[in-house]
């Protein structure tokens, strides 16, 4: 399973058209998209109305990325039922102390709660859930936090007997090594979610050898190509003094009014206007 990062229900839909199979609705994007650190500084409403917002306007599933859950065990169950309600397929915390830093600043702050604070953060996390088929993602950042292979694989283990239905473990490390070293350790049955920012070249492929890994996250490409296309669009405009040259590379008016729904807006008119 695949799931491409979205910071809005336009990104949202480019990721269903593109045939992935969920969106990660990411906090890391949305955050850049607002124009601050990825550290917690955006409230819960932005993030959960965003997500919401997402979840209204694909076929595909959310999954919400609640970094720390936005305090302790208290402010997880809230959180929790509240992406519920809004649709989300899973949900996504990290083992980090709030307010967080984003995981591949250098230099950034990546201090680990225990594991028992934790544990308590995933059983108020499963309450929230009640009855629903929401899938909670149990995030470890050991790795990360330079703690090490040995207690990444403490944590994702003391997770999973928590009760979390997947266990994401994130590296920093340019080449999937120490990734790979894990799922090899790794002797439990819940799967496993990798994000291969870090380490792009491995692949899909790869990942479906372990054996170990079930979901694929693309955390931050959909922002990173936005951002560089939209510089080179806009420096080229300033350089001719017009948009002749850029208006057959950049997306045509009529693809972005068929993206807003056009279509289905239309069909309500013929409905319902006289």
């Amino acid at each position: 399973m695949t799931a491409m990062a979205a910071h809005n229900p336009l990104t949202a839909c480019l990721v269903e058209e593109a045939g992935f199979d969920a969106v990660w609705a990411s906090g890391f994007e949305l955050s850049a998209s607002m124009g601050v650190p990825d550290a917690s500084i955006l409230s819960m409403d932005e993030h959960l109305t965003m997500t919401r917002r997402m979840c209204e306007r694909v076929s595909i599933p959310v999954i919400a990325d609640i970094d720390t859950g936005f305090g302790n065990a208290v402010n997880v169950h809230y959180a929790v039922r509240y992406y519920v309600n809004a649709g989300a397929a899973a949900v996504v915390m990290e083992d980090k102390y709030f307010p967080k830093d984003t995981s591949l600043r250098e230099g950034g702050r990546q201090k680990l709660v225990s594991i028992e604070e934790f544990n308590g953060k995933i059983r108020a996390a499963l309450d929230a859930c009640g009855d629903s088929q929401v899938v909670l993602i149990a995030r470890t950042e050991a790795l990360i936090a330079g703690a090490g292979l040995e207690e990444a694989l403490f944590r994702a283990k003391a997770y999973s007997d928590a009760g979390a239905d997947m266990i994401l473990v994130h590296s920093k490390a340019n080449t999937p090594g120490e990734l790979l070293a894990f799922t090899q350790r790794w002797q439990e049955s819940t799967p496993v979610v990798i994000v291969p920012t870090a380490y792009p070249q491995f692949d899909e492929r790869q990942a479906e050898q372990t054996g170990k890994i079930k979901l694929v996250i693309y955390g931050n490409h959909g922002i990173r190509a936005l951002v560089r296309s939209m510089r080179e669009t806009f420096a080229q405009i300033r350089r001719d003094a017009g948009a002749a040259g850029t208006d057959s590379v950049i997306a045509s008016v009529k693809d972005i009014i068929a993206l807003q729904g056009d279509a289905h807006m239309r069909a309500i008119e013929k409905q319902y206007l006289v």
